[in-house]
């Protein structure tokens, strides 16, 4: 099936193309250059429409096995194409978790039918507790390439520096959101003014940079492919900045809605604003935002983390962490877009991700096509996931995805 794409705004690293005619053939997206001699069975009018290589998420949770009331795989294979992504990274943090061949087969069962491409990140160490090591060479006969304990840090030295080296028999990457948990204890927010006028217990910069920093040395040592996940704090930044600096192969991603919220924002107590790690304050943003534009950070992840109504609904220092992240992907990049501009914003969602994956290709065999401008109420109606754990649930956004092309398909979200 031919389907004319008429007058579509082309975005890659670079700009924002000028709107120009392309056709889907039913294998890939090519441009248009003079007239097009075959049957056009569909013509779209995608003059109010934005377009880019289909997008990667290299952060999401599910609840399924053991927690599907919070995500099932279902609901989130629907989520994953209405927010536009044609590849995604799952966390192993189910229960059990993702960490024996039975799990992998299961969930590779359950994306069978998905529009989304599923790539799976499967547990270091036995149930994400950061001791005993699963079985990562078979593991990689089912063809696992990415292993870490999700929002568990691998915070003991000893086994990073173990899993690096196993890793190397195959070129696996370790994934790990770097944080010293002993200094984070009990901690509810980021610790700053914002904590202590409000009476919070503050998590410090400190978990965060000695952990990045530490991590840093131990690949140096060990060698390996290591990508930091979730960064968040200045000095983090920095660390990464230099050790790319030094040639050392690590990456590093961001939460979308680090850039987009701060610690002034929990001055309410709304337990929807509780992550990990905290939102941190605007010197940290700042430095956020400079590892984007000079390549320290390579990607910008949804961090999916669904939670139920029980989770959050509770005193704040009771309630789960995590915020829900796919629906409103495209909202909070259109909220961003003024200032990081659309081309940088697609870069970290498409080429960003897949280099990290050791997957980077030309071509639009992916495609994700979307309105940046149209607008649309974020509520029980329209929401595709079993929880609603976000700040902006009952409120209008701006953006919306309206087709994705993948797996030799073309998909209208509705």
């Amino acid at each position: 099936m031919a389907i004319l794409l008429q007058s579509l705004r082309l975005v890659d690293a670079e700009y924002v193309h000028p709107p120009k005619n392309y056709i889907y053939t039913g294998s890939e997206v090519v441009l248009v250059e003079n007239e097009f001699e075959g049957k056009i069975d569909q013509t779209i009018d995608c003059s109010k429409y934005y377009a880019s290589k289909g997008w990667v998420d290299l952060r999401c949770f599910t609840g399924e096995p053991g927690e599907e009331y919070k995500e099932s795989m279902d609901s989130l294979g629907e989520l994953l194409k209405s927010s536009g992504f044609s590849k995604v990274v799952l966390m192993p943090n189910t229960h059990p978790a993702i960490q024996t061949r039975n799990e992998i087969q299961f969930l590779k069962s359950k994306s069978k039918s998905w529009v989304t491409d599923l790539v799976i990140n499967a547990a270091a160490t036995k149930d994400c507790e950061g001791e005993n090591f699963t079985d990562i060479l078979d593991l990689n006969q089912e063809g696992i390439m990415v292993f870490g304990d999700g929002i568990n840090p691998i915070s003991n030295p000893d086994r990073l520096m173990k899993i690096l080296q196993y890793l190397q028999k195959f070129n696996g990457i370790l994934f790990d959101q770097s944080f010293e948990p002993l200094l984070a204890l009990y901690g509810q927010m980021h610790e700053g003014e914002v904590s202590t006028r409000i009476g919070m217990k503050g998590i410090p910069n400190l978990a965060e940079d000695v952990a990045v920093h530490r991590n840093i040395e131990i690949l140096r040592y060990s060698g390996g492919r290591l990508h930091i996940q979730t960064v968040s704090s200045k000095a983090a930044v920095e660390r990464i900045r230099q050790a790319k600096k030094e040639g050392l192969n690590i990456s590093a991603d961001v939460s979308l809605f680090q850039l987009l919220f701060s610690d002034e924002d929990l001055v309410t107590f709304d337990t929807n604003f509780k992550v990990n790690p905290p939102f941190r304050g605007n010197e940290d943003r700042k430095a956020l935002i400079k590892g984007l534009k000079d390549g320290t950070i390579d990607a910008i992840v949804s961090n999916h983390q669904a939670q139920d109504f029980d989770a959050k609904h509770m005193e704040f220092d009771l309630a789960h962490s995590g915020m829900i992240g796919l629906q409103v992907f495209l909202p909070g990049m259109v909220k961003l877009a003024d200032e990081l501009g659309w081309p940088l914003l697609i870069s970290k969602i498409t080429d960003g991700p897949e280099k990290v994956l050791g997957i980077h290709k030309p071509g639009l065999e992916q495609l994700t096509i979307f309105d940046p401008n149209e607008r649309w109420v974020y509520d029980k109606k329209s929401n595709l996931s079993n929880s609603a754990n976000h700040p902006w649930f009952n409120g209008e956004l701006k953006g919306k995805v309206k087709f994705v092309i993948n797996k030799n398909n073309f998909f209208k979200v509705q």
